[in-house]
């Protein structure tokens, strides 16, 4: 999360140290149903519970969730409401440790990383019926603690994306081809110093075609976004005004999603359209804004901050229009509220609202 309060799927920013869920709009809009869900065995303490951040054109959703340990769990909730945990057999079980899934394709494999026991990241494939899990380990990831391989994308192709930490503390890109070959890639303006390097976005920083969004961190430690094409060149992204750019992935037409931080530390969303355009934006009556993923179609899913710092999720259409909402129940004081995560082709949205206990709840609105 950044700032510990949005849920941002995108492992560029995790790699920046950035990462850590009254309906309004400007038109009235009809009533939609709202579904809360927890996952059996999540925690209900502070910071703990259920937290979905994917959705399929089906409805499969896809997330974690935190037990009473802290230790972090993988879950599928069935467009049937069906809810199916997993963890990688390999996973270490201590606070903060676990199974940590990151993306989805439409035939149901998914990939993520878990913790080992020594703090060491490993990436794995999960078969769609859950039966195999193929570890995905880079052979120039260094292997102490803090370094590894993370996966974070998978394609319709079976092509994966992700990053491996090297034993110096940088982090690098890769692609894996579906017959396994791994590729290196580096942005060729990004720093290698310890937490410098080039990262792919989770969820949506692939698309069918080969094209990848992520974000770089220059030997300045300041945070850039890219789009690297499918024949490999790379273009920088960054927003005027920004100081530290974050690209949360891109669409089907490469159209790239973000958000950055202004020199007073305020967030803002912005769009880069197929033809370099950057659009900033920021959703009404907010004090801030940041942006979670967007979809194939260029929809835009997110949260923002109140004049309270109470979170508001969002949805922002491809012509830039906003529906706003909040969840009923979302706590309603500074750092809780409601974050919307995905939305999917046919409108639905998935996200995590937070109580005023400060507890993860999942919800989907149809």
């Amino acid at each position: 999360m950044t700032r510990s309060r949005f849920f941002v799927l995108s492992v560029f920013a995790t790699l920046s140290f950035v990462i850590a869920a009254s309906f309004f709009s400007g038109a009235q809009v009809p009533a939609h149903k709202i579904i809360k869900f927890n996952v059996p065995g999540a925690g209900t303490s502070s910071g703990q519970g259920t937290i979905p951040f994917g959705i399929l054109a089906d409805g499969t959703t896809l997330g974690w969730y935190i037990d009473s340990s802290t230790v972090y769990h993988g879950f599928l909730r069935s467009p049937a409401g069906t809810i199916t945990t997993f963890d990688d057999p390999l996973a270490a079980t201590g606070s903060g440790q676990g199974t940590f899934p990151y993306g989805i394709n439409s035939a149901l494999t998914i990939v993520g990383y878990y913790l080992d026991s020594s703090g060491v990241y490993h990436g794995f494939l999960r078969s769609a019926d859950g039966s195999t899990y193929t570890p995905i380990d880079d052979p120039k990831a260094g292997t102490s603690a803090g370094q590894g391989t993370i996966a974070v994308d998978i394609n319709t192709k079976g092509e994966i994306v992700g990053n491996y930490f090297d034993s110096n503390g940088a982090f690098h890109g890769y692609v894996r081809s579906p017959s396994g070959k791994l590729t290196t890639f580096d942005d060729p303006l990004a720093g290698t110093g310890s937490g410098q390097g080039t990262g792919p976005s989770g969820l949506c920083g692939l698309t069918d075609a080969g094209a990848i969004a992520g974000g770089y961190v220059d030997s300045s430690k300041v945070n850039h976004g890219f789009l690297r094409s499918p024949s490999g060149s790379f273009t920088t992204i960054d927003p005027s005004g920004s100081v530290s750019t974050n690209v949360i992935g891109l669409s089907s037409n490469e159209t790239v999603g973000g958000y950055y931080f202004d020199s007073i530390g305020l967030f803002h969303g912005f769009v880069r359209t197929v033809g370099g355009t950057i659009t900033s934006y920021d959703a009404p009556n907010s004090a801030d804004t940041s942006a979670n993923n967007i979809n194939s179609g260029g929809v835009i899913a997110g949260a923002y901050d109140d004049s309270s710092f109470v979170m508001h999720g969002y949805v922002r259409s491809p012509t830039g229009t906003f529906t706003e909402f909040s969840v009923p129940g979302a706590g309603t004081s500074s750092g809780q509220g409601t974050s919307a995560n995905e939305s999917n082709a046919t409108g639905e949205i998935t996200g995590n609202y937070i109580d005023s206990s400060g507890v993860n709840h999942g919800f989907l609105r149809q």
